[in-house]
């Protein structure tokens, strides 16, 4: 009898590093769940995509992460389909600036909603079937949960708190469950490329220690790492950023 397939849930895997994660998981044999929360033509595209390649090994399904009780729906209907969970990436992610005295509740909700929130709320649904599994959790922060951004007090706290979320769900859900972190340094720039223009993209890329940014396979390569073989790693961040951390 063949071994089943893992099965992985990863949030915001629609495009740009979620959908990295998503094929390079795929590749390494593991049956995916493709959250999405606005961008259904990519999220079923891809999902139609590794469907083509493996027969039924793919699904895309929507959820806004800032809806704390759709968290158990998406779980469950992730279990339903395929009968059982292994890993859960909480990669879904907002990002814009919120400098002091622009802050509201909407960038509140939208910010700590995607970034911390919705993640906790997962973590917690998915536990039960993850420690069922001998599972784990990969969740994507930053390199700025710690070494804050000026201009993105709030992105940079709500990321903090995904920080803390992983070493205490180690720490909650170990043994069972290993829960660890991957933090990614520049790898892609935003599509407000306002946000960075040329010249702050080059003083970035020369204060990073390879002198080039990143791609999303790095993030995935470290994700895949982290699910499929580092059985003896909790509570661990690695950061992924070409040295930019070791002298900022």
């Amino acid at each position: 009898m063949s071994k089943p397939h893992p099965v992985v849930l990863i949030t915001g895997a629609a495009r740009r590093v979620g959908a990295e994660i998503a094929r390079t998981l795929h590749e390494a044999g593991a049956n995916v769940v493709l959250h999405y929360r606005a961008s259904a033509e990519h999220a079923e595209r891809l999902a139609a995509d590794l469907n083509a390649r493996r027969e039924n090994s793919a699904r895309a399904d929507r959820h806004d992460l800032r809806d704390s009780a759709g968290a158990a729906r998406l779980v469950k209907a992730t279990v339903a389909h395929f009968g059982r969970l292994d890993a859960l990436v909480n990669n879904a992610s907002s990002f814009f600036k919120t400098p002091i005295g622009s802050i509201d509740e909407a960038a509140w909700d939208d910010l700590v909603g995607s970034n911390l929130k919705g993640p906790l709320f997962l973590s917690q649904a998915a536990a039960p079937y993850l420690a069922e599994a001998h599972g784990s959790i990969v969740n994507i922060t930053d390199i700025h949960a710690e070494r804050p951004l000026k201009g993105y007090p709030l992105y940079c706290t709500a990321k903090a708190g995904l920080l803390g979320l992983t070493r205490a769900l180690a720490l909650e859900l170990g043994p069972r469950v290993r829960v660890n972190a991957v933090a990614p340094g520049a790898i892609e720039w935003p599509e407000n490329a306002t946000d960075f223009p040329p010249e702050e993209q080059t003083m970035i890329i020369e204060h990073t220690l390879l002198k080039r940014i990143g791609s999303p396979r790095d993030i995935a390569r470290t994700v895949k790492f982290l699910i499929f073989d580092a059985p003896y790693i909790t509570g661990q961040v690695i950061n992924v950023d070409g040295g930019r951390t070791a002298h900022l």
